[in-house]
């Protein structure tokens, strides 16, 4: 329901203001990644002002994305640590369990000939 509720109101608005600047802004731009020579630059790129939008959310989402990554890496790290543990007592619940089937075996020799439904009980 959330999920629904944040595309409503942020991705299909974002998306729907890409859409008319992409449709009005079809001329080529000079984008210019020289501070120094604004005249003659060094490093610049010349195209559409939507191509550099588009570069510009997916470069935000990407850099999004990488920092929600580390930032959830505790949460990663205690879920493997909690998994390994759960896995350590599970076969210790197993262990104890067999053996106490031993124990009440040697105990009472009559629970051989019962199946071994019964004899949990």
């Amino acid at each position: 329901m959330v999920r629904k509720l944040v595309f409503l109101f942020v991705a299909l608005p974002v998306a729907v203001v890409l859409i008319m600047l992409s449709v009005a802004n079809r001329a080529p731009v000079q984008l210019s990644l020289d501070p120094f020579n604004s005249t003659d630059p060094a490093i610049a790129f010349t195209l559409p002002l939507f191509v550099f939008l588009f570069a510009a959310l997916l470069l935000g989402m990407v850099v999004g994305s990488v920092a929600t990554w580390f930032t959830q890496g505790k949460h990663r790290k205690k879920l493997r640590r909690e998994h390994s543990e759960a896995v350590k007592w599970q076969g210790e619940a197993e262990t104890q369990k067999k053996r106490a089937e031993e124990l009440a075996l040697e105990l009472h020799p009559e629970l051989k000939s019962l199946p071994a439904s019964e004899r949990a009980a």
